[in-house]
């Protein structure tokens, strides 16, 4: 069973995330929604196939990241979330959360072995791009 297929996004803190966004937007180029970024490329395996990895800055006391007290959160895009959810408590990892559904995907949060705070996503592309508002090519 595949684990983890890539990258689904990058999370951090900071003081002011609607100025952090407009900084990366003039400096670097990245279009930015209420969000933040979202960059498609597409998948190694499918080249036909969109994926997509989400850049996002959060206010510095974001409950989001608890119960870590990082200042990042890494979401990682995984192909049968139910199924490694059930490796993953077989396996003594804490799982913070239920599976929850969208129409873009599911998601569960874990801790790693330092308390870090980490989002599986199980992605459904197709959908997920027609969300996307700020996606950078």
């Amino acid at each position: 069973m595949k684990r983890v297929t890539g990258i689904g996004g990058v999370f951090f803190k900071c003081k002011d995330p609607e100025q952090v966004k407009a900084w990366y937007e003039k400096h670097l180029g990245l279009k930015t929604d209420a969000y933040g970024t979202s960059f498609e490329w597409r998948q190694g395996d499918d080249s036909s196939k969109l994926g997509f990895t989400q850049w996002s800055p959060f206010p510095a006391d974001t409950d989001y990241f608890h119960p870590s007290q990082s200042e990042f959160m890494l979401n990682y895009r995984v192909e049968d979330l139910r199924a490694l959810v059930e490796v993953l408590k077989q396996e003594g990892v804490t799982i913070l959360d239920e599976i929850e559904e969208y129409e873009y995907g599911k998601f569960v949060h874990i801790l790693d072995n330092e308390g870090h705070k980490i989002e599986l996503w199980e992605p459904v592309d197709t959908e997920y791009d027609k969300v996307v508002e700020g996606r950078t090519k």
